[in-house]
């Protein structure tokens, strides 16, 4: 089904767009982020894909787990939507 971080099998697809993003719950992300330690091993089913998100974004922000292509698409999307919103309004130009 999805990309495993450390090849278990995790049953979560990891998020590649804001729009994927917009729809986990900012806490559960949160509480992910915050509870990954070095050296962790990849949460398992009884969590949920907004705090399996958040545990992986920060072991990625740790070097425990490479950057892989979905977390540089969901990056690229970001900044992307991030420069559409500065062009919509008015604060930033292509180039």
């Amino acid at each position: 089904m999805g990309e495993s971080t450390q090849g278990g099998g995790h049953p979560f697809e990891p998020v590649r767009t804001v729009a994927d993003l917009n729809t986990l719950d900012a806490n559960e992300i949160l509480e992910g982020y915050r509870s990954a330690e070095r050296g962790d091993p990849e949460p398992g089913p009884n969590r949920g894909r907004a705090y399996w998100h958040g545990w992986r974004n920060r072991m990625i922000d740790m070097h425990e787990l490479p950057m892989d292509d979905a977390a540089r698409k969901l990056v690229a999307d970001f900044i992307a939507h991030d420069k559409a919103k500065k062009r919509a309004a008015g604060g930033e130009s292509d180039g």
